[in-house]
């Protein structure tokens, strides 16, 4: 004790203790950033990618200021109260696991969940009922029979995907907010009545390869921002010329470009027959893969990690190409200057891009490789530097301190 107080009296004492403030903020940062040994980080490792890992819990050892994690094709079974400190996180892929229910207590900064390929038969009112900043919701590839939506809440949600379910009827309470809902390759045949008019702001909506015979008199007519429907691949009732006769004469009088009109009439119609030669409305099919392809390319620097792009997929038909455009918050950033930008993106059927792949049947979609090349580096680079970091700042320190 009476050595430290000697060494406080001394002149250049302070100079000696900031230094040795600013070694130990370095060593702390250090021991902070290191990446957990399966996962490949970037971006100060708050981009995080565990992809394709062989995982069945939560890697130890994540930061607590992560921001963009994916856990897709692992072997996670629940990951229930795990997440819930992770406060900053705002994009999180659980693609492709084992998950029976949807995790309880994730982040409520989330923008962006994506949870296609798993084992979830029910959403329930409590899963989201505080996600309020979230944007994109994938729950596609699933078992779900039911999901419940209370009233007023996810006001932020633009993106809404519950393809290849099992659901019977459209869901009610739908988040009023939407641009884009996917509904196709389900079991659905029927819509209630008035369950569409709180939806003023959906723009895109897909309903093809469904069980639909008819649909109630006027159920579309609330749609007001509606500009694309899907329809083709139902076996509508034809021979029921009262019924057929409205829903054909509602599609072909619609601002909204309809695919896949009924009974065959026409391929398209609504507003697709103005479109000009050679840029017709084509059809094709495709969800976006998980994200282990955005976060090496976030990695490299070319995409944002708060990117959210929106998961959708287009009508089975036998033309080619969706044409690409881009909807939702186009200008809105928060107070960071993130900005994100919701994508409807078609890929072209001789090739996969590194965001979106061709798929028709997403259940039967094979495990991504366990690559080498995607394996950490980063904790073989730390340990040589932590140890040449502790050995100098002991030499450091034990030099001050002779010299006083």
């Amino acid at each position: 004790m009476e050595r430290i107080r000697a060494l406080i009296m001394l002149p250049h004492a302070p100079l000696a203790c900031l230094f040795l403030l600013l070694l130990s903020g370095v060593l702390g940062g250090l021991v902070l950033s290191i990446c957990p040994a399966v996962c490949s980080c970037s971006r100060g490792h708050r981009v995080v990618d565990c992809s394709s890992r062989h995982l069945s819990q939560l890697p130890p050892g994540l930061q607590h200021n992560i921001r963009f994690l994916n856990l897709s094709h692992n072997s996670l079974c629940g990951l229930d109260d795990q997440l819930s400190h992770y406060a900053h996180l705002r994009t999180l892929d659980l693609s492709y696991n084992l998950l029976g229910r949807f995790p309880s207590g994730l982040p409520r900064a989330l923008w962006d969940i994506r949870a296609a390929g798993n084992q979830l038969r029910a959403l329930d009112k409590n899963d989201t009922a505080y996600h309020w900043n979230l944007r994109v919701l994938d729950l596609s590839a699933n078992e779900l029979e039911r999901v419940v939506f209370i009233n007023n809440t996810l006001p932020s949600l633009h993106a809404l995907n519950l393809s290849h379910n099992r659901f019977w009827t459209v869901p009610t309470n739908m988040p009023h907010n939407l641009e884009m809902v996917d509904l196709s390759h389900n079991y659905l045949v029927q819509i209630l009545l008035g369950s569409l008019d709180r939806l003023p702001r959906l723009r895109r909506f897909y309903l093809h390869a469904n069980r639909f015979s008819w649909v109630p008199e006027g159920v579309f007519d609330r749609l007001e921002g509606l500009e694309l429907l899907t329809l083709g691949d139902n076996p509508w009732a034809c021979e029921e010329e009262e019924n057929i006769t409205r829903l054909l004469l509602w599609a072909k009088h619609t601002r909204a470009a309809v695919l896949g009109c009924p009974c065959y009439t026409r391929p398209t119609c609504g507003q697709a027959h103005l479109a000009t030669p050679g840029g017709e409305w084509h059809f094709t099919s495709h969800t976006e893969p998980p994200l282990g392809a955005d976060a090496r390319e976030l990695g490299r620097g070319d995409l944002t990690p708060d990117r959210a792009a929106v998961v959708t997929s287009g009508y089975l038909a036998k033309s080619a190409l969706l044409e690409p455009g881009t909807h939702g918050d186009r200008g809105s950033a928060n107070s960071s200057g993130d900005q994100t930008s919701f994508v409807f993106i078609s890929t072209p059927l001789h090739g996969l891009s590194t965001r979106t792949s061709t798929t028709g049947h997403p259940h039967s979609a094979a495990k991504k490789p366990n690559t080498g090349s995607t394996q950490s580096r980063s904790h073989g680079l730390h340990t040589p530097i932590l140890y040449s970091v502790v050995t100098w700042n002991l030499l450091v320190t034990v030099t001050a301190f002779k010299a006083f």
